[in-house]
């Protein structure tokens, strides 16, 4: 599929079938998120696979917006390792690293077949605290992965984009 299509096509979800997701596909997702770039190629990306029942429940408990997803990647950095803008004291850019990561994995899921949606409505502290994550381990997002259900479709607002003269400026 051509790159644009798949990224017009993709969106988010928010039902999902009780289905597991093959481990050859989950596979490529975790790839896909290891070869994203990050700043100096440092890697500050860690990403905890939640798929037990255990986990799972942990994580409805702290937040209901994993929709029944049969997978849940939590993707944190390491902020030991994120890399520190020395032009800009207290920047880094371990948000940014974790997004890429996340956008090439919520695209490579899409194009085998795979939903996903992007959340960061939770308490970082207790995720971390639930799943005795180090001092140095930030929780940045979940990515609730899985096969939509029949019913689902892109939310009213899934194709209002601005026209590129607005948000775009040549200088």
């Amino acid at each position: 599929m051509d790159f644009l299509d798949l990224v017009k096509e993709r969106f988010s979800v928010r039902d999902f079938l009780p289905k597991e997701i093959e481990s050859d596909k989950l596979n490529k997702i975790l790839l896909a998120g290891n070869l994203a770039p990050t700043a100096r190629n440092i890697q500050p990306q860690r990403i905890y696979v939640l798929k037990s029942k255990d986990a799972l429940e942990k994580m409805k408990e702290i937040t209901k917006m994993v929709y029944n997803a049969p997978v849940v990647l939590l993707v944190c950095v390491d902020l030991d390792e994120v890399w520190k803008n020395p032009l800009e004291e207290g920047y880094t850019t371990s948000e940014m690293d974790a997004s890429i990561v996340g956008t090439h994995m919520m695209l490579e899921a899409w194009n085998l077949g795979v939903a996903s949606v992007w959340i960061r409505y939770f308490d970082a502290n207790r995720i971390s605290k639930e799943f005795n994550l180090a001092p140095n381990i930030k929780p940045i997002f979940l990515l609730p992965i899985g096969y939509k259900t029949d019913k689902v479709i892109p939310s009213p607002s899934h194709s209002n984009k601005k026209d590129l003269q607005e948000i775009v400026k040549y200088l």
